[in-house]
């Protein structure tokens, strides 16, 4: 029997909020679905005298140190304490801030927290998020127009979730449902073809949806809603409705939100926002 390897803590340290150290943690994890590693994390570390008790603690417990500092100072400090007591040290942000420094000749202005400073980008995003929640399930067709996407998909593809994820990238997005026995309103056919993106799904990957939609709200879960006829005829109906828009088809069936949303995009032919 192969005994499991011990997996030394990481400790995430940055001057900011910490969010990039953590979204790369969770990345590289996903390549390891069966090794579980223990993340302490440590946001806006500013100055020396708060930064030195998180390294000695990270030498006692012999941690991975992963920063995201953009003060030169403070990864100078961190480096050269890693560097002398063994321990791993990589900054996310350092070796292309030192590129893009020496191939512009122009230094960084090392200041933390410029992602998430209040820009005209962030009221873009604000603004959008609220659209997509007011245009949710097609509650408003005549606001169809003032969107940059039109999502279309029966139940279980993924509209709202897709709304919300492209919303936070600064699009406004409506969704509207697709049910065989409701009319389309007619807004839809007024607005431009390209804006409109249908999104399907397989029907085993429905069916297991619904049923377990169904079962959380303490409903019959072999009901006409995950029935496969049914999921047939809405499936038929949506790509009906799609051959008549003229649309881009995506299906949703085991991709990520992530995924689908940059699919989307790329038949959009849209830039990714600045953040």
């Amino acid at each position: 029997m192969t005994e499991e390897k011990q997996i030394k803590d990481f400790y995430l340290l940055s001057d900011a909020v910490g969010q990039l150290t953590t979204d790369l943690l969770d990345s590289v994890m996903v390549q390891f679905p069966d090794v579980e590693i223990n993340i302490k994390s440590f946001p806006f570390i500013l100055h020396e005298d708060s930064l030195l008790p998180v390294l000695e603690a990270a030498k006692d417990n012999k941690a991975h140190v992963v920063v995201s500092f953009v003060k030169e100072d403070l990864h100078q400090t961190a480096a050269r304490f890693c560097q002398a007591h063994g321990l791993f040290y990589y900054n996310v942000l350092h070796p292309i801030i030192e590129l893009i420094g020496e191939e512009s000749g122009t230094p960084s202005t090392q200041k933390p927290g410029q992602r998430h400073k209040l820009n005209d980008q962030y009221y873009k995003r604000i603004q959008a998020l609220e659209f997509a929640v007011q245009n949710d399930d097609g509650r408003y067709p005549n606001r169809f127009e003032e969107a940059d996407i039109v999502l279309l998909g029966i139940s279980r593809t993924s509209k709202t979730p897709l709304s919300i994820y492209l919303a936070f990238q600064g699009y406004k997005v409506a969704n509207l449902p697709l049910v065989p026995e409701a009319q389309l309103p007619e807004e839809i056919f007024k607005i431009e073809s390209n804006k409109i993106i249908g999104l399907t799904n397989d029907i085993n990957v429905l069916n297991k949806f619904r049923r377990e939609r169904m079962r959380s709200y303490g409903v019959d879960e072999s009901g006409l809603y995950s029935a496969d006829d049914r999921i047939e005829k809405e499936l038929a109906y949506a790509n009906e409705v799609y051959e008549r828009l003229q649309c881009p088809i995506i299906n949703v069936a085991d991709r990520s939100i992530e995924e689908t949303a940059t699919l989307i995009l790329m038949f959009m032919n849209f830039k990714p926002q600045q953040k």
